[in-house]
């Protein structure tokens, strides 16, 4: 059983324990919008007026690296040269919805598919991100796979300046007000991995990408 598959047999034993039908009623969804309407939400951090620069300096706080392009069709030139300055081979996988841009010209082999392990590189877009903490925000779907972004040891994320907003709250009211259906997997990316586990020392790289690469798409 895939864990879709388990986690909608979990919610569905919950469901017929408390005598509900199989799937939530219209009504049921209207009682949770109602409530997060309502709820109060805590005090928020200044993030200033320029969400884009607030992004980047965080981000770059967070280990990160970032890149700034005019448009969509610059990333393919932006990924090669970041690729030849790290001396990673110019290979990558990457989500299907990425797959329009013209990754050849720019010198570049890039499969549409899911990782696997011998897979050195990963190319992600984001549903958002974030300015508050430089965070990225994927969900998951048939064709944004959460593992591109976890399993290379390189994580390159596309990231449009106009998907960046200035709390994580802020992320989550952008998805309801787009009307998003809430996918299997949410990540908040801040980063690389990273873990203080042994003799606390920080190492990148632990439980995933030990690089993460910013792409900021200004414009169109």
């Amino acid at each position: 059983m895939d864990t879709s598959a388990a986690r909608k047999a979990i919610f569905s034993r919950i469901r017929t324990a408390q005598n509900r039908s199989a799937e939530p009623t219209q009504a049921e969804r209207d009682a949770v919008r109602d409530y997060i309407a309502q709820h109060s939400q805590g005090p928020k951090p200044a993030v200033g007026d320029d969400l884009v620069a607030h992004f980047t300096a965080q981000a770059l706080r967070m280990s990160d690296t970032v890149d700034a392009v005019s448009t969509i069709a610059d990333v393919p030139g932006a990924v090669a040269r970041y690729l030849d300055e790290t001396g990673v081979p110019p290979h990558a996988v990457a989500w299907q919805t990425l797959d329009s841009l013209n990754w050849q010209a720019a010198g570049l082999e890039v499969e549409f598919r899911r990782p696997r392990n011998e897979d050195l590189v990963g190319i992600t877009g984001v549903y958002g991100a974030v300015a508050e903490t430089g965070s990225l925000m994927l969900m998951s779907g048939p064709h944004t796979w959460s593992s591109a972004s976890l399993l290379p040891e390189t994580h390159i994320a596309v990231v449009p300046a106009s998907r960046i907003v200035a709390h994580m709250e802020d992320a989550f009211a952008l998805a309801r007000a787009e009307g998003v259906d809430m996918p299997r997997a949410i990540n908040f990316i801040s980063g690389p991995s990273r873990t203080g586990d042994i003799e606390q020392t920080i190492v990148l790289g632990a439980h995933g990408p030990y690089r993460v690469h910013v792409i900021l798409v200004r414009g169109s």
